[in-house]
């Protein structure tokens, strides 16, 4: 019976021109500066809604740049470039392990790692960066070479997808979730 009042409250409030109070205080604009109860009016920043939401979804690049910058430091082996590229509070997932922060993730996994690599090489990268407000998600898929120093070589298919957040430093990687398997044969 409360369902169906509900629904029916829903219902007449429409039906008489109204919008629901839920619809009415949503803030669509993903600034944290304005309240979730209060509008904002893009005219007083001199734009309009098209033109805000046309710079955010621009933006993406620099969340693209983040996980190139992370690709890129991982071939060059680079842990304080790597370490730059995310947020104190991450998490990291590999191959279906919690890792923990990406500090604890370099200090005991993939830092030891990184000494015995003597070639670090990633093929056919594919990158797709979804922007939400101050939070960005990402995927991409990938193929990778390790040469190690005793002479064993890796190859491998993976993926990962990350969320990034933006904050007025910019963006960083919050979590980060990767996975990888041996190149099927076709």
């Amino acid at each position: 019976m409360r369902t169906r009042l509900s629904l029916s409250a829903v219902a007449l409030a429409l039906a008489a021109g109204g919008t629901p109070a839920l619809a009415q205080s949503m803030d669509h604009s993903a600034h944290s500066e304005h309240s979730v109860s209060t509008p904002m009016d893009h005219t007083e920043q001199g734009m309009n809604h098209a033109e805000h939401m046309a710079a955010m979804n621009d933006d993406v690049a620099g969340a693209e740049a983040i996980l190139t910058s992370y690709r890129d430091a991982l071939t060059s082996r680079d842990a304080e470039a790597m370490a730059a590229l995310f947020a104190q509070e991450s998490f990291i997932y590999e191959n279906g392990k919690a890792e923990g922060s990406f500090t604890h993730y370099m200090e005991h996994h993939l830092g030891p790692e990184l000494d015995a690599i003597t070639s670090f090489t990633f093929g056919e990268p594919t990158l797709a960066v979804t922007r939400m407000g101050h939070m960005a998600y990402g995927r991409e898929t990938y193929t990778y070479r390790i040469e190690l120093a005793d002479g064993r070589v890796i190859d491998r298919e993976g993926v990962a997808t990350s969320v990034l957040a933006h904050d007025a430093d910019g963006w960083k990687i919050v979590q980060y979730h990767s996975s990888s398997r041996a190149p099927r044969n076709n």
